[in-house]
This record gives C-alpha cells, structure tokens and sequence, in this order.
C-alpha cells in the first residue's frame, strides 16, 4: 500500500502523541460531565400500561426489567413488515450478548424492543445467534410513544419528531450532506439499499427509527429517565470505538457493513 501520510521520527511521533493525549483527556472529563449531567435529569414517571410478547409470555413494562432496578432498551428496527432487521442495528446489537450478563449483575436489565411479531424477532435472534432478551411491543403504543415508530399518515404529513426535531414531509428527496449525520437519507440514496436488504420499501422502512432509552424502578413505579436517538448511539455501536483508532479511522463511502453473516455473501 503506497501511502501519502505525513511520516516522522518516534521522537516527532513522542511529541504529537503527549499533544494528543492532553485533547483525550479532556474529552474523557468532558464525558464524564455529560455522563453526570445525564443522570441529573428528572424523572417522568409512566403511568400507562404498555404490553408486550415475550420468550416467557405476555409481559408489561415492569416485567422487563427482570428483577432490576433499571433497564435499557434498545428500540431496533424491526417492522411487522420487515423479512430481516436492519443491518446497523444488527451490527450494534452484535455486542449486547457480551456485556448485557455484566450488567445484569450490576442491576441493570437490557433488553431489545421492536416492532416486529415475537416469530419474526426469534427467527432472526436464532438466526444470528444471539441470546440477550428481545420482547415484540406489537399492537403497543410504545414505539410511537418513545419516538421510535411511526405511520405513513405522520410520514406524508410531516408529522414525525425524531431526534428532537420534527422532519418535513416525506418526498423521497436525498438530503444534504452535511445534514446526513442527523437525517437519513431518502429514497434513491443508501438508505434504497438498506431498506431492500431488510425487505422493504425505503418509505416503510423509515417509519421505524433506532434508539435507546433508560428506565428505573422505584417502589413499583417505572419512570423514564433518558432516551437518544441517531449518532447518540455511536457510543453503543462497539465497532465504532474500534475504527476511531484505526490507522483509517471510519473510512467508509457508504454502507461498507453486513449482517455478520452475509459477509462471505459479498
């Protein structure tokens, strides 16, 4: 491989590596304080009865935090209309079964939620092998309520707020670039190609957006305590932390990523 980076002396390399680690540092301390800030923010308590299917049964939300006092869930892209479920989430999701066992000993349940009939959700966790709990929240409230399902009314009409932010109404158009990091991008851009490896339309397939919300347990009470959504979840995406310390970094043009099982496919 022929190269045109900069080349220096271990010397020169000491020097910009000591600058370096000064900017990490900071960065460490400053998410130590957005960590802290996090866990500042107040609580809203649920009082609405959310059901949803589960590999012991029919479940409430009470019930999925598994005898803890806090739960995350992780809001996968998977529709009642989708064949696969998308394949970002399933990368990131390629990491739950290695840490969840630890945080279910330091009183923290994880569990999967989407969209998607429990069959579909079992077929594919069978699929890929995984074993952290995945509940269906089919026929719930609970997607639209956390921001992570949508309908093609909201859709057409502009009705949809993700991120914090409300979308226009959907066209089809590719966004910008420099909007892509926040918006995916429409019908004809990757996100074509995305939606057909999960079987669907592009417009069916954004009607369900990833995200992660936290939960906690007072006294028979569940209250919601934080949720984020799109490049809020690079944190929880493990081969990200791994690429951002790469000679390359993410050297990516487009999707470059699989199913862990489709890469001798490609």
């Amino acid at each position: 491989m022929t190269t045109t980076h900069k080349i220096g002396t271990r010397e020169e390399w000491l020097a910009a590596r000591l600058d370096l680690l000064e900017a990490e540092k900071e960065l460490t301390r400053r998410s130590d304080e957005v960590a802290r800030r996090r866990q500042d923010l107040p609580w809203v308590r649920i009082d609405k009865t959310y059901r949803f299917e589960t590999e012991a049964g029919s479940a409430t939300l009470p019930d999925l935090f598994g005898g803890r006092s806090q739960l995350l869930v992780y809001h996968f892209m998977f529709g009642p209309d989708y064949k696969a479920g998308c394949p970002s989430c399933s990368a990131i999701a390629d990491g739950f079964d290695g840490f969840a066992v630890h945080l279910a000993n330091h009183d923290v349940m994880l569990h999967a939620v989407s969209r998607a009939p429990l069959g579909k959700l079992q077929a594919y966790k069978q699929r890929l092998g995984w074993r952290f709990p995945w509940a269906s929240s089919f026929g719930s409230d609970f997607n639209a309520d956390f921001n992570v399902g949508f309908t093609d009314a909201q859709q057409r009409e502009g009705g949809i707020e993700y991120n914090y932010r409300r979308e226009p109404a959907w066209e089809g158009q590719e966004p910008a670039p420099k909007e892509r990091a926040e918006n995916p991008p429409a019908e004809g851009g990757i996100l074509a190609e995305i939606a057909a490896t999960a079987g669907t339309d592009p417009s069916t397939f954004i009607r369900e957006r990833p995200g992660m919300s936290a939960f906690a347990l007072v006294d028979g009470a569940v209250y919601h305590t934080y949720s984020t959504y799109a490049r809020g979840l690079d944190g929880l995406w493990g081969m990200y932390q791994w690429l951002d310390r790469a000679p390359l970094g993410r050297n990516e043009t487009g999707m470059w990523w699989r199913r862990r099982d489709e890469y001798a496919k490609a």
